[in-house]
């Protein structure tokens, strides 16, 4: 780490850049390094050539953001995905319910469109998308918008770090193998399948569905992993079987949404739609 940091040091443009470090790390934390060339860092789905990057939010250190959410009229709004937002945000933070970027940048606009006075904090992951946001907010009209500098994780760092109150609650999503970095002990999510307090994520064991869901361990336990009776059942069949199975199905995006899916579990009594 100390070899990289000296390395960017050396490229002017990259000089005393902000590195994000996991809060916790048990070996897993993006332990593989996967470069890709994108048009865009993050899929917006704007077209509007007169929209400027440049032209962006105002940043909020993990100082500013404590300071300015203590203001009631201040409007926090969440920009990650409805998953992210179940397992931890923070206090009074609006929700926009949404799976994809592209989705929620014009379905935040629409929500504040009354608001375009209000103070708005923004905040994300690692403070990418909140900052492209700002930046959308600014070029629909909005005047004063923040973004939280680094996101979840460098607030979470300077949380522990200096000691300050943690305005996160609960878990912080994050997409390397952990699934999640515990902020707070708060456990404010339920488990997809009996509905016990849990913020466990985890995808299914039946490489054929590999749903993203929320278990706990009894049911983890009981599931053998598996989101429901079918995938149980298909876990059991040889591995040819499943491979079968498994043959020109693509899962695209496979996460559980409370509003249309619902998960089919059993017990060891009986099979029972448990939500």
């Amino acid at each position: 780490m100390d070899g990289l940091r000296e390395y960017l040091d050396s490229i002017p443009a990259l000089k005393g850049c902000r590195l994000n470090i996991a809060v916790g790390d048990d070996g897993k934390s993006f332990f593989v390094l996967d470069i890709k060339v994108r048009n865009k860092i993050v899929a917006d789905g704007i077209e509007d050539p007169s929209f400027d990057m440049r032209r962006k939010g105002n940043y909020a250190t993990p100082e500013d953001f404590n300071r300015l959410a203590q203001d009631p009229s201040t409007i926090i709004i969440d920009m990650r995905n409805y998953y992210e937002y179940e397992v931890g945000h923070f206090k009074n933070a609006v929700e926009i319910p949404s799976s994809t970027f592209r989705e929620q940048l014009p379905m935040a606009v629409d929500l504040l469109k009354d608001k375009k006075d209000a103070t708005i904090l923004m905040y994300c992951t690692g403070g990418i998308r909140c900052e492209k946001a700002s930046a959308y907010m600014l070029h629909k009209g909005f005047q004063n918008v923040f973004h939280l500098e680094g996101g979840v994780i460098n607030y979470a760092r300077k949380v522990k770090e200096e000691g300050m109150p943690s305005l996160f609650i609960g878990k912080n999503f994050v997409f390397d193998e952990r699934l999640g970095e515990r902020i707070t002990e708060d456990v404010i999510a339920s488990c997809h399948q009996c509905g016990k307090p849990a913020d466990t994520h985890t995808n299914c064991k039946n490489d054929g569905c590999h749903l993203l869901f929320i278990q706990c361990e009894t049911c983890a336990t009981e599931m053998n992993g598996c989101c429901s009776a079918d995938c149980l059942e298909t876990l059991h069949l040889s591995e040819a079987e499943r491979k079968k199975l498994r043959k020109g199905k693509d899962l695209g995006q496979h996460i559980f949404n409370k509003s249309r899916d619902r998960l089919k579990t059993v017990s060891h009594k009986k099979s029972t739609d448990r939500l």
